[in-house]
C-alpha cells in the first residue's frame, strides 16, 4: 500500500523517448519506489514517440489556450510506467531530438515548451487532477526547474519539492523578457529568485525553491558546491549546503542483466567467465576487429563531448596500440571529434572500429565483449555506462571525478578492487591507467577477480531507491509538523 505520492518531472522518460542517462533513472526509479510504499507519477511532454506508446490514454482535461494553443493532458500505464503526457501540439509534434530542431540547434520556443511543462506540473500538484494529489512534485534538471517556482510564487497550499541534478552544465537560460510570457511574477526576477546575470535559469528556480536539493552521487553533490564545479550557481549550492544531498543512481538489473540479456551472443554470469570469450568475438566480428582473443579489447559508449574527455582518449591511441589493445567506440556528438575518431579507425583498422550514433543492441554487446570500459570523464555526476559495466564484468577505467569515484574501487584498494582510477584528467594519467590495465589483465587470476568483484556489487536501484523514499517521508513530516 502506497502512503507517499510522488509526481516526477522529467523531459525524458526509457523506453519510450532517449537521449541520455535522465531518462534511465526516470523510467527505473518509479518502479523500484514501489517497494517502499512510494507510488509515482511521471509527468513528460507529448512528444509523437510519447503519443504513439500511448494509444490507450485516457483524456484528464482539456483546455483552448495553453503557452499559445490547445492542450490535452492525457494518463496511460504503458508497461507498467504510470505516466500523465502534455499533448499540446503547438509545442511538441515535432519529430527527432526532443530539443533540438532539423538544424541541430535548441528550438528557439524550448524556453516556452519546458515552462509548459513545469506549469502543469505545479497544476497537478495543486490538485487539478483529484485521483492524484501529490505529497510530492519531484523535478528532473532544469526542463522542470521552474515547477518549484510556480508553486512557490501562487501563494497556495502546495506539495512539497525536490530538484535533481543531472549535470550542472545544463542550466536553461534564457532572455529576461520572456518572463512574463512564461508566467512569472516581476518580483520572481532578482537575485533570490529566478535572476540569473541578466537572465532567467530554469535550474537556478528549481534550486532556489525546492524543498531539497539532491544531486546524483555524494562526490558531485560535495564538487558543485565548488566556484568552478557549479559552473556559476556554487555560491547558492553552498546557501543551500543544508538541503543538497548526494544519492547515487542504480540501473535497471532487469533490463541490464548478462544472465537474461537477448541483445548479446551468450548469455553468463560470474560463476562463468569464460563464456564472454563469445561475446568478445562476436564483437569483433561485428566491427571488423581483428580475432585476437589474447588482446585487451576497451569499450567505450559515450557522447563525443570535453565534458566526456574523449580529446583525453584520443591522444592515448599511442598506448593503447603499443600495448596491443583494441578499442570499440560508439557514441555520436562533437562533430570534429567524430571526425578524428572515424580517422584513426581509417589508420588503425582491425585495432579501432568506430560507430557514431547509438545503437542500443550494439551498447549491450560491448558491455558484454569488451575486456574494459573507458570512461576519461572531466566531470561526470553519477554515470551509468561504468555501473553497467560493473554488472557484466567489464572492467571500469575511470577518471576520479563524481559518481565515477563512487562506484569504483581502484585495483591499488585492496581486495574489493573493481577497477582502475586516475587524475588528474590528463593523457598522461589515462596512459598510466591503460598500462595498470594491460598489466592485469595478462594475469588472469587479478583480472578474474576484478570481473568478479565488480559483478557481485549492487548497481541496482533497491537501496538508492530507499534513500528517495526516506527523503520523501521527511520532506512530508517537516511540511506537516
Amino acid at each position: 500500500m502506497s502512503d507517499i505520492r510522488v509526481l516526477s518531472v522529467a523531459s525524458e522518460v526509457y523506453p519510450i523517448v532517449k537521449t541520455g542517462g535522465l531518462a534511465d533513472v526516470a523510467g527505473a526509479l518509479p518502479a523500484a519506489l514501489t517497494a517502499h510504499g512510494i507510488a509515482t507519477r511521471t509527468l513528460l511532454p507529448g512528444y509523437p514517440e510519447v503519443l504513439k506508446a500511448l494509444p490507450a490514454a485516457s483524456e484528464l482535461l482539456h483546455w483552448g489556450d495553453f503557452f499559445g494553443g490547445p492542450v490535452r493532458l492525457l494518463a496511460a500505464s504503458p508497461d507498467g510506467l504510470d505516466l500523465f503526457a502534455i499533448d499540446a501540439p503547438h509545442l511538441f509534434a515535432r519529430p527527432g531530438n526532443p530539443y533540438l530542431g532539423p538544424d541541430g540547434r535548441d528550438w528557439p520556443d524550448n524556453g516556452v515548451r519546458f515552462a509548459a511543462l513545469s506549469r502543469m506540473a505545479a497544476e497537478i500538484g495543486f490538485g487539478i487532477v483529484p485521483s492524484f494529489v501529490p505529497d510530492i512534485v519531484h523535478a528532473h534538471d532544469w526542463q522542470a526547474g521552474l515547477a518549484p517556482a510556480f508553486l512557490h510564487y501562487d501563494h497556495r497550499r502546495r506539495p512539497g519539492t525536490v530538484m535533481t541534478i543531472h549535470n550542472m552544465a545544463y542550466q536553461g537560460k534564457f532572455p529576461y523578457e520572456m518572463l512574463a510570457s512564461i508566467g512569472l511574477p516581476p518580483e520572481s526576477f532578482n537575485i533570490h529568485g529566478v535572476e540569473y546575470w541578466g537572465a532567467v535559469s530554469y535550474l537556478k528556480a528549481g534550486l532556489q525553491f525546492s524543498d531539497r536539493i539532491t544531486a546524483v552521487s555524494p562526490t558531485y553533490a560535495r564538487e558543485i558546491q565548488s566556484d568552478e564545479g557549479g559552473m556559476g550557481l556554487g555560491g547558492l549550492l553552498r546557501e543551500r549546503s543544508n538541503v543538497l544531498s548526494g544519492i547515487l543512481n542504480g540501473i535497471d538489473i532487469s533490463v541490464w542483466n548478462p544472465e537474461s540479456d537477448s541483445r548479446i551472443a551468450y548469455r553468463y554470469s560470474e560463476q562463468d567467465l569464460p563464456f564472454r570469450a563469445a561475446n568478445k568475438a562476436a564483437l569483433q566480428r561485428q566491427l571488423g576487429l581483428d580475432p585476437a582473443p589474447d588482446a585487451l579489447l576497451l569499450g567505450v559508449i559515450s557522447r563525443l563531448s570535453w565534458q566526456k574527455g574523449l580529446d583525453i582518449l584520443l591522444h592515448a591511441v599511442p598506448a593503447i596500440l603499443g600495448e596491443d589493445m583494441q578499442l570499440a567506440l560508439l557514441g555520436s556528438g562533437d562533430a570534429e571529434l567524430q571526425d578524428r575518431y572515424q580517422a584513426a579507425a581509417r589508420a588503425h583498422a582491425g585495432r579501432i572500429a568506430v560507430v557514431i550514433g547509438y545503437d542500443e543492441d550494439l551498447a549491450h554487446l560491448i558491455q558484454a565483449g569488451a575486456d574494459a570500459l573507458v570512461v576519461p570523464s572531466r566531470f561526470e555526476p553519477c554515470g551509468l555506462t561504468q555501473l553497467c559495466a560493473l554488472r557484466y564484468g567489464a572492467v571500469p577505467i575511470v577518471s576520479r571525478v563524481g559518481g565515477l569515484d563512487d562506484t569504483v574501487v581502484d585495483a591499488g584498494e585492496g581486495s574489493a578492487a573493481t577497477g582502475f582510477k586516475f587524475g588528474p584528467v590528463t593523457p598522461d594519467h589515462l596512459a598510466t591507467a591503460l598500462r595498470r590495465a594491460s598489466l592485469a589483465f595478462h594475469d588472469k587470476p587479478v583480472w578474474r577477480k576484478l570481473q568478479q568483484n565488480g559483478m557481485t556489487t549492487d548497481v541496482s536501484w533497491r537501496n538508492r531507491a530507499g534513500q528517495y523514499a526516506a527523503l520523501y517521508r521527511d520532506i512530508v513530516a517537516s511540511r506537516r509538523a
